[in-house]
């Protein structure tokens, strides 16, 4: 059955099903919905859970089937938990998961997490087969129109009250990114106390981040200032910035970058160009000296670094998410010609 992501916890008092497929572009809503049917799923005596991450071609579908039929060695009920990043399982998997469908372990509880499913897809026989034996939980992306109401609701879920002005300051901050929101909304509620939210309040913790904030960080990687970038850089991880947030400030400069490169390339003239992209007139000589260094291949070369990067953050790939942070930003605010030469100043040898 289709359930609305409002919908999930008054579905969960009532009661568990054998299958939960979640899936959807918005990670933080994914993610706590994926965490309400964890959390149930325990109190239920779930207490053992297995992670199966579908990675390209090289994920073995017979673990889905073995893993299913193995005992639990901690508890009488097991969470499986499949992990679909790409949104398809593929001809293989659509079988396994139609055999898994065919003899399920009674016992166990199946959430599947996945990334975008298009239309097409969910006319398939695999994605009915799993919306008739449990649920399916589609999480849209919280458009720009749908961000203030949405903004209002949060914080009144969390006792917090908020003027229509500072209401608005804050959707034009966070700029649709729903993590960086979170961690807003926290910090407004501790420099508040609990009170009404004002134009102030949101003013003056703008100010309190002033030195190291992201669009500091972003601006001068766009100017090609590299090392004022780095020490924001390292200003922001050392506050305490989640990976997350930098990334997603990083990446969205970077599809503006794309788009404006692309229709400079339709013959589009520069200031109409930033003038459908919203770009202020203080930020033009900054996106400016980052469009006279970067080509549109170059900048794609930087989007698909930034999806390693994602993908590191996410656990679905190997290193440490800063360090692949720091060369996706080093990459951004040089040429690449450039890089070793800026590296070595930023790093000299025995530091």
């Amino acid at each position: 059955m289709r359930l609305r992501p409002e919908q999930l916890q008054q579905h969960l008092q009532q009661e568990l099903l054998p299958l939960y497929l979640v899936f959807g572009e918005e990670d933080l809503l994914v993610q706590e919905a994926c965490d309400a049917i964890r959390a149930r799923s325990r109190e239920q005596g779930c207490n053992e859970r297995e992670v199966l991450l579908v990675e390209g071609n090289k994920f073995d579908w017979n673990n889905l089937l073995a893993t299913s039929s193995e005992m639990s060695l901690f508890a009488d009920r097991k969470l499986i938990e499949l992990r679909i990043p790409g949104g398809k399982p593929g001809a293989e998997g659509s079988k396994a998961l139609l055999q898994y469908l065919d003899k399920p372990a009674p016992e166990n509880i199946l959430l599947i997490v996945a990334g975008k499913i298009d239309k097409q897809s969910t006319n398939t026989k695999w994605f009915k087969a799993l919306d008739q034996a449990g649920a399916t939980i589609q999480i849209y992306q919280v458009k720009p129109n749908q961000l203030p109401r949405w903004m209002k609701q949060r914080l009144q879920h969390m006792g917090l009250q908020i003027d229509t002005d500072a209401l608005q300051l804050l959707c034009d901050r966070i700029e649709g990114n729903l993590l960086a929101a979170v961690q807003e909304i926290e910090k407004l509620r501790l420099l508040t106390g609990g009170n009404r939210i004002s134009a102030e309040h949101i003013h003056q913790s703008v100010a309190d981040n002033a030195r190291y904030n992201l669009f500091g960080l972003v601006d001068r990687a766009s100017a090609g200032e590299a090392a004022a970038a780095f020490k924001m850089f390292h200003g922001l991880r050392a506050e305490g910035t989640e990976s997350t947030v930098t990334l997603w400030a990083l990446s969205r400069e970077i599809r503006t970058l794309i788009q404006c490169q692309t229709e400079i390339g339709k013959g589009q003239p520069l200031n109409r160009v930033f003038q459908a992209q919203r770009i202020w007139d203080s930020r033009k000589p900054m996106v400016s000296a980052a469009l006279s260094r970067h080509s549109l291949a170059s900048l794609y070369e930087l989007l698909q670094q930034a999806t390693l990067t994602d993908h590191c953050i996410k656990g679905l790939a190997d290193g440490d998410p800063w360090d692949r942070l720091s060369q996706l930003l080093l990459n951004f605010a040089t040429t690449v010609p450039d890089s070793a030469t800026i590296c070595s100043r930023l790093h000299p040898p025995g530091l």
